[in-house]
């Protein structure tokens, strides 16, 4: 299980023998590198909700790459529309993919297209096969509500969660979100793109590792593996 971190909540993951992309909108990121996305070629694309920080290129990776989008029914059939394929779930539904089973979350926060077309509630996505689990939180406020993760699926390995604070929650939530969810490593996102979002990285380590918690905060273009 391997993650490239290219930028705000944009992810290139290699799971289950599948690459797997969140939320890609390097070009609304002023400090993302746009040469990065231009030759990824994803099996699939997890889309948590319609902001335009997280759907930018989201129509120039599909026509490039044939990806399969798995998010809300409202954004694949918004998608459908423009004749790419996608695969529709809500929250608390799961599916078995061919890399693994995708458990839909509530994630609290709000959704909307460039557009202005209603972008279905948001979501945050567990995904796990025999090997491995991982948690792809989405932009989230702390809700109580992370702590059925535990309950619904298998153990966490890593989760990935928005820690810029003034849009979703800081990390100090995160640092109690961890807990609810139980998992000790954590990848930052949603943090520095843009001056609201700007954190003290050592602060943000050291309330984690307060907790016992490993945060994790790669540079962009940087991959981890577990």
């Amino acid at each position: 299980m391997k993650f490239k971190y290219l930028g705000q909540s944009c992810f290139l993951i290699h799971f289950g023998g599948k690459v797997i992309l969140t939320d890609p909108a390097l070009s609304a990121n002023p400090i993302a590198n746009i040469e990065l996305i231009k030759d990824i070629n994803p099996d699939y694309i997890l889309l948590s909700h319609a902001h335009g920080d997280h759907v930018a290129d989201l129509e120039d990776v599909m026509k490039r790459s044939d990806a399969t989008l798995i998010s809300t029914y409202e954004l694949v059939s918004y998608y459908g529309e423009k004749g790419f394929k996608g695969h529709p779930m809500n929250t608390g539904g799961k599916w078995n993919f061919d890399f693994g089973t995708v458990k839909v979350v509530s994630a609290v926060h709000s959704s909307v297209l460039p557009d202005g077309t209603y972008g279905s509630n948001p979501v945050g996505f567990v995904v796990w096969n025999e090997d491995s689990c991982f948690y792809f939180a989405g932009d989230t406020a702390l809700t109580m509500d992370m702590q059925l993760i535990p309950l619904m699926c298998p153990a966490l390995d890593v989760a990935l969660l928005p820690i810029g604070d003034n849009f979703t929650m800081g990390y100090e939530d995160a640092a109690i979100a961890a807990e609810f969810i139980e998992c000790d490593a954590i990848i930052g996102c949603h943090y520095d793109s843009f001056p609201y979002i700007e954190i003290d990285h050592k602060a943000a380590e050291a309330v984690f590792a307060s907790k016992g918690k490993k945060l994790l905060l790669p540079s962009i273009g940087e991959e981890v593996e577990f």
